[in-house]
């Protein structure tokens, strides 16, 4: 059986939302841990806001997925198309500057909506711990490939 694409709801009833996201390499290859890669991913992820209109806070880059935490503006397109444009221009970019061939993202993508201040703090420590449990840090702190593009508030 064919899976289709997965449901997305239109609306969140949750005043300033932020998201929780993650999207993976296709078949899980892990090509984005290195500082190319990373430096890509960073600038198609701050231009979320200018271009789709959701801010991007903390992010973790591993080998074969990237964690990112989103708010939208009023105005934001859908998280779907933000993420898919994310996906799309990354993508290209990828390909252009490390000359990488073939598909990069799977076509899905996870997202969570956050509900509270202590749900981002649990989460975002979650996402902090990923290389470590990975074997790839002694300490989140020492993982090069994560930062914070924007500072985001949960009300």
């Amino acid at each position: 059986m064919k899976r289709g694409h997965l449901r997305r709801l239109d609306r969140v009833w949750i005043e300033d939302p932020i998201y929780f996201v993650t999207t993976c390499a296709e078949g899980r290859s892990p090509i984005f841990a290195h500082a190319a890669a990373h430096a890509i991913l960073r600038r198609h992820l701050e231009r979320m806001a200018e271009v789709d209109g959701w801010s991007v806070g903390r992010y973790v880059v591993m080998p074969d997925h990237v964690h990112f935490f989103c708010a939208p503006a009023p105005n934001a397109r859908p998280l779907s198309a933000a993420v898919g444009a994310f996906k799309s221009t990354s993508s290209r970019s990828i390909k252009r500057e490390t000359g990488r061939d073939g598909p990069i993202w799977q076509r899905e993508f996870f997202d969570h909506v956050l509900r509270s201040r202590e749900s981002y703090d649990s989460k975002w420590r979650y996402v902090a711990e990923n290389p470590v449990r990975a074997g790839l840090a002694a300490a989140p702190a020492d993982w090069p490939y994560a930062g914070e593009v924007v500072p985001l508030e949960v009300a």
